[in-house]
Formats: C-alpha cells, sequence, structure tokens
C-alpha cells in the first residue's frame, strides 16, 4: 500500500510538471536572469568604485573624502541593482521604493543638519575652493587647511591650534584663499604731518621699495596721497611680490620705512587735540569788581 502511495505522489508530481513546465521555465528564465543581473551589477559597482577612488587620488584629493565618495558610487550601483533582481523575479519593486523614500525621507528629517554639511563636502569636493595645505579664511576662522572631510574642514592655526568647520558654514559664508595664486600685493598706510612736502615723502618710501630685490617692480609699483585725514597726510604703499615673501615684505618695509622718514626728519603724526584755557577766574573777578563799584555809587547817591 505504501509503495502505491509513493507510486501515485510521483505520478502526481509528474503530471504537474508536465502541465506547469512553460510557467516553470518561465520563472528558471527570471531566476538566471536575476542571477545575472546581480552578478553584473556588482561587478560594475566594484569597477565604478575603484574609478571614482583613482580619480580623486589623481586629482589629489583628501583620502577620507576620495573613499567616502567611492564607497557612496558602490552603495548606489548595488541598491539599484538588487532593486533591478528583484523586479526581474516578480517582486513588486514600487511598494519596496515607496519604503525606502519614506525612510529616506525620516532619515533626512532627523538629520537635516548632517546632511547639509555632507551636500556643502560634496561642493567643496567638486568645486575645490581650498585643498590641503593653503592657508584660508573661512569667514573670519583663519588656518592651513589640514583635512578636507565630507563633513567639516580640519583647519591649523598658526599658533599651533586645530579648528573644525562645518562645512556648511563654509559653504554659506566667504572663502578667502590666500596660497591659490603664485604673487600677492601688499598695501601699507603712512601717516606723517600736515607740514611734511609731499614730494619728499614720495622719494623717500620710494627709494626704500627700489632697494627691495623680493618687490616685483614689473607688476608696477604705488606711493601716492590718499587721504588728507584729521591729523595725517596718508600716504598709500602698494607693491607686488611672491606669495611666500608677502607677510615678509610687509614687516620689512614698515620697519625701514619708520627709520627712512626718522633719518629724513620727516614727522610720523599722531593723533593731537588742542585745548584752549580761558582766563575764567580773572572774568569773575572783574565782573564782581564792576558789582561792588556800582554799589558803590548807588550808596553815595
Amino acid at each position: 500500500m505504501d509503495d502505491l502511495n509513493v507510486v501515485g505522489s510521483i505520478n502526481n508530481a509528474g503530471n504537474w510538471l508536465v502541465r506547469n513546465q512553460a510557467l516553470l521555465i518561465h520563472y528558471a528564465v527570471n531566476i538566471v536572469a536575476a542571477i545575472f543581473i546581480l552578478i553584473i551589477g556588482l561587478i560594475v559597482a566594484r569597477v565604478l568604485s575603484g574609478a571614482v577612488s583613482r580619480v580623486m587620488k589623481l586629482r589629489g584629493i583628501d583620502l577620507t573624502v576620495s573613499d567616502f565618495l567611492a564607497a557612496l558610487v558602490r552603495y548606489a550601483v548595488i541598491a539599484v541593482t538588487l532593486i533591478a533582481v528583484l523586479g526581474r523575479v516578480g517582486v513588486q519593486t514600487a511598494s519596496v521604493i515607496a519604503v525606502l523614500g519614506a525612510a529616506g525621507l525620516a532619515v533626512a528629517l532627523a538629520l537635516q543638519g548632517s546632511l547639509a554639511n555632507f551636500a556643502a563636502g560634496v561642493l567643496l569636493v567638486i568645486f575645490r575652493p581650498f585643498r590641503a595645505g593653503e592657508y584660508v579664511d573661512l569667514g573670519g576662522v583663519a588656518g592651513t587647511v589640514t583635512q578636507v572631510q565630507i563633513f567639516s574642514t580640519t583647519l591649523r592655526t598658526p599658533d599651533d591650534k586645530m579648528i573644525v568647520v562645518p562645512n556648511g558654514k563654509i559653504i554659506a559664508g566667504n572663502i578667502i584663499n590666500t596660497s591659490r595664486e603664485p604673487n600677492r600685493r601688499t598695501e601699507i598706510v603712512v601717516g606723517v604731518g600736515y607740514e611734511s612736502d609731499i614730494d619728499q615723502v614720495k622719494k623717500v618710501l620710494g627709494d626704500i621699495i627700489a632697494a627691495d630685490n623680493r618687490i616685483q617692480h614689473d607688476k608696477g609699483v604705488t606711493v601716492r596721497l590718499n587721504e588728507m585725514g584729521a591729523s595725517t597726510l596718508n600716504f598709500v604703499v602698494r607693491v607686488w611680490s611672491s606669495n611666500g615673501d608677502a607677510q615678509e615684505v610687509y614687516w620689512d618695509l614698515l620697519e625701514a620705512f619708520k627709520r627712512a622718514l626718522d633719518e629724513n626728519k620727516i614727522n610720523i603724526a599722531y593723533p593731537q587735540m588742542d585745548v584752549h584755557l580761558h582766563r575764567v577766574a580773572d572774568a569773575a573777578a572783574s565782573q564782581q569788581e564792576e558789582q561792588r563799584s556800582i554799589e558803590s555809587k548807588g550808596i553815595a547817591e
């Protein structure tokens, strides 16, 4: 009896396979295609991730940023591949995409500050307004860029302090990069007294500038009277030098100007105030004397 049941089950299974042969072939083809899509997607994800990483490294982008973007590309391709695989095997991908979208919206609302910094970090990577090793001023915070991360940028100040600035604040403010160009213009304002001779002052300052071989004279030198202030004649000096020499040129010229002006007896003016003293006490005594005189005349009469 048991043998008959086994034989009957086998016959039923065989009949079911014959009746559903087309359906089985269809599912088999879909499964094979899904496996093929998965393999191809994983290969594409790895290749694109490696390509992004190589391009970032060739462009000198920070290693942390390049690795993060490479991983982001890889996981994005894998996510698209998985959705395609599920759709191939018959799963309704519209509902899956809707769930992922709702989850993504919830995460975005919860982490909107971090996502803003992330988006700003991506923009910094794309447009590259500064690189590691450059000296920048980011909205009043100045220092040398040591690391550009995906959420923040790290600066090191001249007094060896580390400052971490969120990327969102960097994008929203002004970025002043003083290291990108090879040359820089230095401007110095020199104030002298009103009794000073204009031509003499210009000659003294010009001689100091002409003796400095770090100054790029071919780019032009400016020494002009710029303002007649409250107590000073303000001369503006503008010279060009290499970026690395700019700070030393500023200090050296400032010191040389002071010595040269002193040697030529040119007064370096400073704020002054004229105070006028009135003889108030004498005036009061005179009034009292007049009053007594008037009173004495009245008594005499």
